[in-house]
C-alpha cells in the first residue's frame, strides 16, 4: 500500500476555551505545548472511514488534560483513541493574574481518511 493511500489523522489545533476564561480581565487561556496524534482504528482505516470526536475536558494547573467527557462522536470506534491521545497532551496552563488555574476546554479530534 502506498503512503498516498493511507488515511491520516488530524488533530484540530484550535480548541474552544470556556467564554469566561477568554473575556475576563487578567485571564489567559491554556496553550498546547505538546500534542499527540491518536491511533487510527484499524477497521476504520482500512475502510477509509473519517470521523470526529468532540471532547470536553479540564486542563489542570499543571497543564494536564483531566476529566474528559465525549460531547459528540461520529463513530464510537474513534472515542477511545481520541481520549487516550488527549490525555497525553501537555499545555502551558491557563492563568488568572499570573497564577495557574484549571480551565475548561472543548477539543475536537478529527480522523481524516486519505482519498
Amino acid at each position: 500500500m502506498s503512503m498516498k493511500s493511507l488515511p491520516t489523522c488530524l488533530l484540530v489545533a484550535g480548541f474552544l476555551i470556556s467564554a469566561s476564561s477568554v473575556l475576563a480581565d487578567g485571564k489567559e487561556p491554556p496553550v498546547p505545548v505538546r500534542t499527540v496524534a491518536p491511533e487510527y482504528p484499524a477497521y476504520q482505516q482500512r475502510a477509509g472511514v473519517s470521523g470526529l470526536v468532540t471532547v470536553r475536558c479540564t486542563i489542570d494547573t499543571h497543564g494536564d488534560v483531566v476529566g474528559t467527557e465525549v460531547v459528540k462522536v461520529s463513530d464510537p470506534a474513534f472515542e477511545r483513541p481520541a481520549i487516550a491521545a488527549l490525555q497525553k497532551w501537555k499545555f502551558k496552563p491557563g492563568t488568572l493574574d499570573g497564577v495557574a488555574i484549571a480551565t475548561k476546554a472543548i477539543i475536537p479530534v478529527k480522523f481524516v481518511a486519505a482519498n
